[in-house]
């Protein structure tokens, strides 16, 4: 059961994390290259805060962008900014999400995401919580994907095994991680099924894109199926 007051509690906690690691850095390390192709940390940081006042249009029930032109435009345009502009925007974009989740509202009502995905809006809070682990890790500044909260990293992995349930060209995969937990996805192509065993932090990463992207998991000899971007 989704847990909206709870997850925006583990919001706030993850923008402290995201703030202090952000804070380490300087203007330079800011202009350098961050772990996602293309992308300084600063269009990092400044995705980070555009998505949260993306959120705050989709709970206010307006579109999350006015175009995927703006987004990307809104994002380069602030990319280049100083740390200081950086962490304030950081801050003030996360008030404002803060403020907008406290209002009054039916958290079991329908929402429209980017791209026309909907969700229930009592999952926008944990949609942001993805948003500031995955980034954080993007941000290449000492937090890793075995850093991510056991809680998060597991419901992550099941959130992503759902998006994937639905994508065709991906065969039956079952997900066992070293813990005993276990998960399902794929299924709509032929082939498999495949079982994939291995971290949660390494499952993680081959279904998010990230790190090894696969490397250090066991398929049993079968090869790793090879999933679309996110």
């Amino acid at each position: 059961m989704i847990d909206h007051v709870r997850d925006l509690a583990s919001v706030r906690e993850a923008t402290d994390r995201f703030l202090s690691a952000a804070g380490t850095l300087d203007d330079a390390a800011v202009a350098a290259p961050s772990r996602l192709p293309g992308w300084t940390r600063g269009h990092v940081m400044a995705h980070v805060a555009r998505n949260a006042d993306a959120l705050v249009n989709v709970l206010a029930g307006r579109p999350m962008y006015a175009s995927a032109e703006s987004r990307d435009g809104d994002i380069a345009r602030d990319a280049g900014r100083p740390l200081d502009a950086h962490l304030a925007d950081l801050r003030e974009s996360a008030a404002r999400l803060s403020a907008q989740a406290a209002l009054p509202a039916d958290w079991s009502r329908t929402v429209v995401m980017r791209n026309g995905v909907t969700d229930r809006a009592a999952r926008v809070p944990f949609r942001r919580w993805i948003e500031l682990e995955l980034h954080l890790v993007d941000l290449d500044a000492g937090y890793e994907l075995r850093d991510l909260p056991e809680e998060f990293t597991g419901r992550e992995i099941a959130f992503l095994a759902e998006r994937w349930s639905s994508r065709p060209g991906i065969p039956a995969v079952t997900l066992v991680a070293d813990d005993g937990r276990s998960w399902r996805t794929g299924g709509t192509a032929e082939g498999g099924p495949v079982t994939v065993t291995g971290s949660p932090a390494g499952l993680l990463a081959w279904l998010a894109g990230r790190g090894d992207k696969g490397a250090a998991l066991d398929t049993g000899g079968a090869p790793l199926p090879v999933l679309p971007p996110l």
